[in-house]
């Protein structure tokens, strides 16, 4: 078998050792991949290659675009990257942007190069920016010219980041007039299916980036299981939904599984309820993937949009209530499929299909995927005790150059710090977070981040932040604040500290309720007690 594809080995390198990697099952016959594999030829060259090039890729407002003009895109992408940015396979590129053509185009051109793409969220700040550039020594970057200002905030503190382009740009050096001067045929890149493909990025408890790192074999196996056994997947369904082509849930839902299987998805750079609504009646989709509190804003305006092209709805990114659920089924009649994946398993491991559902679960352990419940000395525990969530299959968790693989990754086990209780059918009953993280509309946020955030202001003596109960959002941020002398407990300060924040870091993390105490709980060693601030169950 031939060496990796990368010259640069940076993320070989950089790979935990293998007795801390958990155990891979490829236990069925789709599974088994072979030694080398491109994913990005084998989502879009192959789907071209068996005659489907006519078919639509992907549908926006402004039009759509057929799979073979798709292929051309990143492939003229894929030439100005080695060509004129001199990318060696192994690097890792930055890519930023919206969900529309151009931000996927890139993403899959990033793989038939044999790039290692760094997906980041629209919203993120260049502080987030610097430590995802900085922890992953990200070499190149493709952005979209409307998303410049952070990047640019970010670069002085970024050295390894040398080659930048951007698209939706009419300068001369821009992605745009590069490509239209590149060939529509490139070779692709001799990739390994063991060759890092991605890094993405998850927060964690602390605020410190995380770096989960996926071979291609990965991404093609999220689509080889999720999809198959839960959807009923054909090349006719227009997929649509929420979440950022830079969230593995959206890389997932709205460009890998629909590819996989010569079907369509609609991308919207700004997406609400009423777009998203309006959305589904004007491209007749079929497939629907957002969180829990999209489904709960549109069972309440159902009125509004004929949902009637709907057939399957997906929900993950956190819990779906059973009050959400039995809402959105009463004004559509369909029965949402739930499911829970992580970052570091790059997708959806339990779910259920739609006549399989249990009042209260979040599903079972889908097909290629094994699950189990454990106690905190590692054993299964008894059906209904609550304990760690344990999983295992095709995919697992590699961080990047980090400490927290030996936390995560137990035994062969992922544990994927949720606590659940198992009946004795094998449906799995979410309970809580494990750690400090909130978890609110289906973005992940560390609560020490944004404590660090607020006590950047000059008001701010002390302060603790958690997730507290909501009806709408499961969680939202709150913080408890300390003010120094001289400062008004007002809703005028509580304001001005809400825009700061949002200024400091991802505006979707800011505290949404803020109370001021007289002082904060805390050890005799000074620790924050972040529970005796928490709502009581």
């Amino acid at each position: 078998m031939k060496p990796t594809a990368h010259i640069d080995t940076f993320t070989r390198d950089n790979l935990p050792p293998r007795t801390r990697w958990p155990e891979l099952v490829f236990d069925l016959p789709e599974l088994r991949y072979p030694p080398r594999l491109n994913c990005g030829a084998e989502l879009l060259d192959r789907t071209v290659a068996r005659g489907d090039g006519d078919r639509v890729a992907l549908r926006t407002l402004e039009g759509e675009c057929t799979y073979a003009q798709l292929l051309a895109q990143a492939n003229r992408i894929a030439n100005v990257l080695v060509r004129e940015m001199g990318l060696k396979p192994g690097n890792r590129v930055l890519l930023r942007g919206p969900n529309n053509p151009m931000m996927a185009a890139s993403w899959l051109a990033v793989m038939k190069a044999g790039g290692v793409c760094v997906a980041t969220m629209p919203l993120l700040r260049a502080k987030e920016l610097t430590d995802i550039i900085t922890k992953a020594e990200v070499s190149h970057a493709l952005a979209d010219r409307r998303l410049d200002a952070e990047l640019k905030a970010a670069l002085p503190a970024c050295p390894t980041l040398k080659e930048i382009r951007y698209w939706y740009d009419d300068g001369a050096d821009s992605l745009d007039s590069l490509c239209a001067r590149q060939p529509i045929t490139f070779d692709n890149a001799d990739t390994l299916a063991e060759d890092v493909a991605l890094i993405a990025f998850t927060s964690g408890t602390t605020g410190k980036p995380k770096g989960t790192m996926h071979f291609h074999r990965d991404v093609i196996a999220m689509c080889d299981c999720f999809p198959r056994s839960c959807l009923e997947v054909s090349c006719d369904d227009i997929f649509c939904g929420t979440p950022p082509l830079a969230f593995t849930f959206g890389l997932g839902g709205l460009l890998c599984f629909p590819m996989r299987y010569g079907a369509s998805a609609v991308l919207i750079e700004k997406s609400t309820p009423e777009t998203l609504i309006e959305a589904v009646r004007k491209f007749s989709a079929t497939t629907l993937f957002t969180a829990p509190t999209v489904y709960r804003a549109i069972a309440g305006m159902a009125g509004r949009g004929d949902l009637s092209s709907l057939k399957q709805c997906v929900s993950a990114g956190e819990a779906l209530p059973d009050a959400t659920r039995q809402l959105f089924k009463q004004a559509s009649g369909i029965e949402i499929i739930d499911g829970i994946g992580s970052t570091e398993m790059i997708h959806i491991f339990i779910s259920h299909t739609p006549e399989r559902v249990r009042r209260g679960a979040t599903g079972y352990a889908i097909p290629g995927y094994r699950a189990s419940v454990l106690d905190a000395e590692g054993r299964p525990c008894a059906p209904g005790a609550v304990g760690r969530l344990a999983v295992k299959g095709p995919t697992g968790c590699r961080y990047l150059a980090d400490e927290r693989q030996k936390e995560y990754v137990f035994d062969g086990w992922n544990l994927t710090g949720d606590a659940y209780a198992m009946d004795e059918d094998g449906y799995f009953f979410f309970q809580a977070r494990t750690d400090d993280m909130i978890i609110s509309a289906g973005y992940n946020i560390a609560g020490p981040e944004v404590e660090d955030a607020l006590l950047a202001h000059p008001a701010v003596a002390e302060c603790g932040v958690v997730g507290w109960p909501d009806e709408e959002r499961g969680s939202i941020v709150k913080a408890f604040v300390v003010l120094r002398p001289g400062h008004e407990r007002s809703d005028a300060t509580a304001s001005a500290l809400r825009e700061h924040v949002k200024k400091a870091i991802a505006p979707y993390k800011y505290p949404r309720a803020i109370e001021f105490r007289e002082s904060l709980p805390r050890t005799e060693t000074g620790k924050l007690q972040r529970f005796r601030l928490r709502k009581p169950a």
